[in-house]
């Protein structure tokens, strides 16, 4: 069975897209830990970040850079986190979080935005993908 992140690139879940290409999809997280918090998942299934490929593990990680610096132009932050944590999806994926201090801590607890602050926010880092 597909994971929730091939259904969501597939078109089958709705998300906030953020970025594409050929190999990578970047949307942003429903329970973000601040307001920008991007996942970035490369277009094949893999469960386990160290068992994709070594062209799809580049692809992805320049493919997170470019995203990140779109994150760190579109929302205001210190800088932006990067993160590869949890079980929860078998479907590598890489958190980009703007910072507004030193640490990511995921036992925060999650922001709630609306559907319309959702969507400007990936309209915002969209625009400035390059």
């Amino acid at each position: 069975m597909a994971s929730i992140f091939t259904r969501i690139i597939n078109g089958e879940i709705p998300c906030y897209k953020v970025a594409e290409n050929e190999h990578c999809f970047a949307f942003l997280d429903i329970n973000p830990l601040s307001k920008g918090h991007t996942l970035v998942v490369p277009k094949k299934e893999v469960d386990y970040l160290f068992d994709l490929d070594t062209g799809t593990y580049q692809q992805l990680t320049a493919f997170a850079q470019q995203v990140a610096k779109a994150i760190d132009q579109a929302v205001p932050c210190l800088r932006v986190g990067v993160a590869v944590i949890g079980l929860e999806v078998p479907h590598a994926h890489i958190h980009l979080i703007p910072l507004h201090s030193g640490t990511i801590n995921f036992s925060d607890p999650k922001l709630k935005l609306e559907k319309e602050e959702l969507a400007a926010i990936a309209e915002a880092i969209r625009a400035q993908v390059r």
